[in-house]
């Protein structure tokens, strides 16, 4: 039984994961499961069609989100990461669909429906986590639309926090499910599988893609309380900080990594100058 909490109608599951419901227009059914008991503050979401729901997101294992899922919904779950950082795949919770997406340089490295990590792209060293190899069901195309039963999601191939980084646009409901791409707080363009350039496509991809009255809800929140949301006007001021960067205009601090200042809700941290991917 859930109780009572006070984040803006987020309620307990236990004593580890709060949830909290994402209302539409529509009726749809959406769940942030937050965990907010983690050092990193993640969130995961929980989109129900009528035949299907994808879970986007699993945290780090921790603990298993499945329990946390199944109280929501007895559907079958297809578990979509948004990427491959260890603190979003679930490490070792085990999932019978996964989608990921389908692009060359992964497809090329599946063997079969397995499809090994390396530890760029999981980096689960950071907190004693072994490289795992997932076992995919459903590789999904950039721009494929996914139809979860009267409702359907876009996948969106956004890049630059690392190579295998995708959104999910509900564009009937307004929503855009943005993992690591963008969220509140520091985003990070410096690791090893990030690339400054990739950010700026992606960029381009999203606004390309959404209307001025989207909700963009990040994997992440840098301060409590709520679910960690985002606005268009934020992905242009990404966008223009980037270009900033880029032609030498926006000027950031420290050394490694340098800071630029996005808006007062973002911070973006990339590497120095002279090892910037453009």
């Amino acid at each position: 039984m859930l109780e009572a909490h006070n984040e803006g109608g987020a309620e307990w599951f236990d004593d580890y994961y709060i949830v909290a419901p994402i209302e539409n227009a529509n009726g749809d059914l959406t769940f942030a499961i937050g965990e907010t008991r983690y050092a990193q503050q993640n969130f995961n979401y929980l989109i129900i069609g009528s035949h299907t729901a994808i879970l986007f997101d699993a945290g780090p294992g921790v603990r298993d989100i499945r329990p946390v899922v199944e109280s929501l919904t007895d559907l079958p779950i297809l578990f979509v990461p948004s990427h491959f950082h260890y603190d979003h795949i679930g490490n070792n919770i085990s999932f019978a669909q996964v989608g990921v997406v389908d692009i060359p340089f992964l497809r090329a490295r599946a063997d079969g429906n397995q499809l090994p990590l390396t530890w760029q792209e999981h980096l689960g060293a950071a907190e004693g986590f072994a490289t795992p190899s997932l076992t995919v069901t459903h590789w999904l195309k950039p721009n494929e639309v996914i139809d979860i039963g009267g409702r359907e999601l876009q996948v969106l191939y956004t890049p630059g926090h690392t190579t295998d980084s995708v959104s999910l646009l509900d564009a009937r409901n307004g929503h855009l499910f943005s993992g690591d791409f963008i969220y509140p707080g520091p985003l990070y363009a410096f690791l090893p599988n990030s690339s400054l350039r990739d950010y700026l496509d992606a960029s381009d991809t999203v606004l390309a893609a959404v209307d001025e009255n989207i909700r963009i809800f990040g994997a992440h929140r840098s301060q409590a309380p709520g679910t960690p949301e985002l606005e268009k006007q934020d992905v242009t001021d990404l966008r223009h900080t980037l270009i900033g960067i880029k032609r030498g205009e926006s000027k950031g601090t420290g050394s490694y990594p340098v800071a630029y200042q996005v808006n007062d809700r973002m911070v973006l941290l990339a590497e120095p100058t002279w090892l910037q991917d453009w």
